[in-house]
């Protein structure tokens, strides 16, 4: 197939066009570089700087193409708060003009980058495709459910496929958003660096953590679906943040102090998915463990990060 991924120098985005090539797709990247890295880019790939806003150059870039992969988002939540204009203005108008793009270029199938985030403050776990969709605190929440909105209506107007992944919380190597806002990668670079850990509600959150390869796999896998369909992707395995920082002291060999940051608002208590919808209907799981996972993390800093003295 030939796809057009936006964002994908970003970092779910680099691995899914990895994956993708190596699968023997045409990869075409729309990324206009505000968020993503340019080194993060596979060579096999073409890359066009351009940004949804430019709706008459999408629709040059998509025609002939079969699928779009839509990741182009911003998502620092504490910047969604401060800037909800741009947050707004990026996401939901940037993905209205690429849909109509799409339209307009004759590609009608997306497979659409969602958040968990979209349930708020879940009523019961493990959480299921079927369960509402909660009441919002912060911008970037309002516009990935009005992202998904916004899907779901070119489906209904259009007859687009759409297939909406909604993610729980990724993490990998080669994550490496400014400003980094993701648990996983700051405490990595902080006990690298062997500075205080920052650790917000003393770690009491569950989560659930999955690993950036087996998310990416989940993306080719909805390629070939036709109609609408929501999916979440998580490994339905519920862990304290605080013990996935003491797996990260025990596989570095030493501990760090903990920089206690209290409360923060807007944090739901526990996120755990079920995939089980996604397991029966695309054969979809979850492969990497967290011990793994993290492994192949830490291993991805200590080579590309220089701890300070």
């Amino acid at each position: 197939m030939k796809i057009v991924v936006t964002g994908g120098a970003g970092f779910i985005g680099s691995h899914v066009n990895e994956l993708l090539l190596n699968q023997g797709h045409k990869v075409i990247v729309v990324d206009n570089l505000s968020k993503g890295h340019k080194d993060s880019l596979d060579q096999r790939a073409s890359f066009h700087q351009v940004s949804l806003e430019d709706q008459k150059q999408l629709e040059e870039i998509l025609a002939g193409h079969d699928a779009v992969i839509h990741m182009a988002s911003f998502i620092e939540v504490g910047e969604s708060v401060k800037k909800p204009v741009e947050f707004a203005q990026n996401n939901i108008v940037g993905t209205i003009k690429l849909l109509e793009a799409m339209k307009n270029a004759g590609v009608k199938k997306i497979v659409f980058s969602s958040s968990a985030c979209v349930y708020g403050v879940p009523k019961k776990l493990p959480i299921t495709e079927d369960d509402p969709l909660g009441e919002q605190e912060n911008p970037y929440g309002i516009t990935k459910i009005t992202m998904e909105a916004f899907c779901k209506l070119y489906h209904n107007l259009f007859n687009f496929d759409v297939t909406i992944l909604r993610y729980f919380n990724p993490y990998g190597p080669g994550e490496l958003h400014e400003p980094e806002t993701h648990a996983i990668p700051n405490f990595v670079k902080a006990i690298l660096s062997k500075q205080p850990v920052p650790l917000f509600w003393k770690g009491e959150q569950v989560r659930d953590f999955i690993y950036i390869d087996d998310l990416a796999a989940a993306h080719i896998l909805a390629l070939p679906l036709q109609g609408l369909h929501i999916y979440n992707v998580g490994t339905e395995t519920g862990v304290k943040v605080a013990d996935v920082v003491k797996k990260i002291f025990e596989l570095v060999g030493y501990e760090i102090p903990i920089d206690d940051k209290g409360k923060r608002k807007g944090d739901v208590p526990s996120l755990v998915a079920s995939s089980e919808k996604i397991k029966k209907e695309l054969g979809w799981s979850a492969k990497v463990g967290l011990d793994e996972g993290l492994k192949k993390t830490i291993a991805f800093f200590q080579s590309s990060f220089t701890p300070s003295r």
